[in-house]
């Protein structure tokens, strides 16, 4: 059974491998005919292309979003859960399939009651994490996570944090799941809202995200124009940093009820012992 998920440097598609051959181990290999769609934004018209020598699907936790429409949901489709009820309603099948992201599931595998570093920490989407929003948080006293690291050291991150910003999802999803009270950011208009809806609404909170302007990075080139763009981008930096420290002293940050994610992660957890009976029972060969 292939594992698919995007092949980025980014925590939330890493967590892909690293949680599932934790939680089903023996299950994943190399083989094609059956294809394992987890946690991401997987399910769109795309999918089909990405899984054509798959004779069985199984989507396990996945979001709809992306590409030009939805695939033609057939037999070769075995949908345990989605995403939260924005999937189910795009794909037409049952509001019982929507239970929330598989990242959930990080309550099983991970001790999250650790001691606090910081008031507040910053989360950038991976594509726009780097030196400049590394700078600035220093320079606030906040916690800088980068979805590029290590999956470990993003969980003792999020975990030592007391409040998160965040840009990237599974930033914000894992520290509800680690009970730590998170922030929405946006600073690039082309951030999927729809997928943080679709979330969001399966734990039971609004999305409300902060806007901020987004930061561009220092180069490192030393030229003559090396003391301008020092300078332009001391003035960035300083802007991002008063536009940070603002949501820190203005917004209410989000956290879903204990129940709500207790209960959730137990769905979740008998969502996968389903499957498992279903692949030790030889549905999938």
């Amino acid at each position: 059974m292939k594992l698919l998920y995007y092949q980025e440097n980014n925590f939330g598609d890493r967590l892909n491998p690293w949680l599932w051959e934790k939680l089903l181990p023996g299950v994943i290999d190399d083989d094609e005919t059956t294809a394992f769609v987890g946690i991401g934004t997987l399910i769109n018209d795309k999918l089909p292309r990405k899984t054509k020598k798959a004779l069985l699907r199984v989507i396990f936790s996945t979001g709809v979003g992306y590409g030009q429409g939805m695939p033609q949901l057939d037999d070769s489709y075995k949908i345990y859960c989605l995403r939260g009820p924005l999937s189910a309603q795009a794909l037409n099948v049952s509001a019982k399939l929507a239970v929330t992201d598989g990242a959930v599931l990080i309550r099983k595998l991970f001790n999250y009651h650790s001691q606090k570093v910081y008031k507040f920490s910053y989360m950038p989407h991976y594509e726009l994490a780097g030196i400049g929003w590394s700078l600035v948080c220093e320079r606030l006293g906040f916690g800088y996570i980068d979805p590029r690291w290590s999956i470990e050291k993003v969980l003792l991150s999020i975990s030592q944090t007391e409040v998160l910003f965040a840009e990237a999802m599974h930033g914000a999803i894992i520290a509800d799941a680690l009970r730590v009270p998170w922030v929405p950011i946006i600073t690039n208009p082309t951030i999927l809202q729809f997928k943080w809806q679709d979330w969001c609404q399966s734990i039971g909170v609004e999305y409300k995200p902060s806007y901020i302007k987004r930061l561009h990075h220092p180069r490192q080139k030393r030229d003559i124009l090396y003391p301008v763009r020092l300078a332009r981008d001391w003035a960035r930096q300083q802007e991002s940093k008063s536009q940070l420290l603002h949501i820190a002293q203005t917004i209410q940050p989000t956290l879903s009820s204990d129940i709500t994610i207790e209960n959730l992660t137990q769905e979740m957890y008998e969502r996968l012992q389903e499957f498992k009976q279903d692949f030790e029972a030889g549905l999938f060969l």
